[in-house]
C-alpha cells in the first residue's frame, strides 16, 4: 500500500488528500490550523511515506521540508505544490535530491486529484506514474526543478492579470452605474474569442500603442474620478508607453498613417 503525505489541508490541499484515500492510498496529514488524525508535526506526517505533496504555502515550503528532513526516507519523493518562484523550488531541492516541482494548472475544487499537474525535476517521470495510478493526470516537463513553476506563472501573468483588469473595471462601472453595462460588454467579448483574438491583442497593441497609451491615460483619470484606484489601468498606461518607447517616432508616423484603432 503507497504511503502518501499530504502537508496542508487547506482547499486544495484537502481535496487532494480525500480523493488519494478514496482512491486507495494510505494517507496521512498534517496541518498546524486544521487538525486531522494522529499526526502532530510534518515530521511524523511524512515518516514512512514515499510520496509527499507539499501544498501549505509558499511561505511554508522551505521549514517543512527542512522540519521534515529527519524523518524522510531516501527514497522518498517530495512533491511540492505550492506557487511559488522557481528560485524557491531549486532551494528546495537544493535541500533534498528527489524534490519534484508541481504546478497546478486549474483551480483544485471540482477537480480534485484530477486537476492538470505539470511536473519537473529528476524524480517527476516517477512522480507521475505513482499518481496516475490513482487517477491524476501529470504532464511531465522535460526541463529541472523550477520548470514547472515557470510555466504556471507565466500563465498567471495572463490569466490573473486579464481577472485583476475584469474586477478592476467592473468596480469602476458600478461607480459609475454601468456594471450591467459592462459585465454583457465582458461577456460578449469573451464569447466571441477565437484563434486569431491573440494575434488581434498582441498586434494591435504594437501597432496603435501611442493612441492606446493616451487612451488608458483617459480611462486612468476616469477612474481616479470615479474614486477606483486606477491599479491595472495605470499599469496598462505604463506597458503602452513602454511600446511607444521603442517605436519612436517613427511608430507615431506609421500609426497617424493606419487612422483611428
Amino acid at each position: 500500500m503507497t504511503i502518501v503525505a499530504v502537508l496542508g489541508l487547506g482547499e486544495a490541499g484537502g481535496l487532494l488528500a480525500t480523493d488519494l484515500a478514496a482512491a486507495g492510498a494510505t494517507v496521512q496529514a498534517f496541518d498546524p490550523v486544521v487538525p486531522r488524525g494522529d499526526f502532530h508535526s510534518d515530521a511524523e506526517a511524512v515518516a514512512g511515506a514515499s510520496l509527499i505533496l507539499s501544498v501549505n504555502s509558499a511561505a511554508d515550503a522551505v521549514a517543512a521540508l527542512r522540519d521534515s528532513l529527519p524523518a524522510l526516507a531516501p527514497g522518498a519523493i517530495w512533491a511540492d505544490l505550492n506557487t511559488a518562484t522557481p528560485a524557491l523550488k531549486e532551494t528546495l531541492a537544493g535541500l533534498f535530491p528527489r524534490v519534484v516541482d508541481v504546478a497546478l494548472m486549474a483551480p483544485v475544487p471540482g477537480r480534485g486529484l484530477r486537476t492538470p499537474m505539470t511536473a519537473s525535476g529528476p524524480a517527476a517521470a516517477e512522480l507521475a506514474g505513482v499518481l496516475g495510478g490513482f487517477g491524476a493526470t501529470v504532464t511531465v516537463l522535460d526541463g529541472p526543478v523550477g520548470a514547472a513553476a515557470t510555466r504556471k506563472l507565466l500563465r498567471s501573468v495572463f490569466y490573473k492579470g486579464m481577472a485583476a483588469a475584469v474586477v478592476e473595471a467592473l468596480d469602476a462601472a458600478r461607480a459609475a452605474g454601468l456594471e450591467e453595462w459592462l459585465r454583457g460588454n465582458i461577456r460578449d467579448e469573451l464569447i466571441r474569442a477565437d484563434a486569431a483574438t491573440l494575434d488581434r491583442l498582441v498586434d494591435g497593441s504594437h501597432r496603435h500603442a501611442v493612441r492606446r497609451r493616451d487612451e488608458m491615460a483617459a480611462a486612468t483619470e476616469l477612474l481616479g474620478d470615479l474614486g477606483v484606484p486606477p491599479r491595472v489601468a495605470a499599469a496598462a498606461r505604463d506597458v503602452l508607453a513602454g511600446l511607444t518607447h521603442r517605436q519612436g517616432l517613427g511608430g507615431d508616423l506609421q500609426q497617424s498613417l493606419d487612422g483611428v484603432a
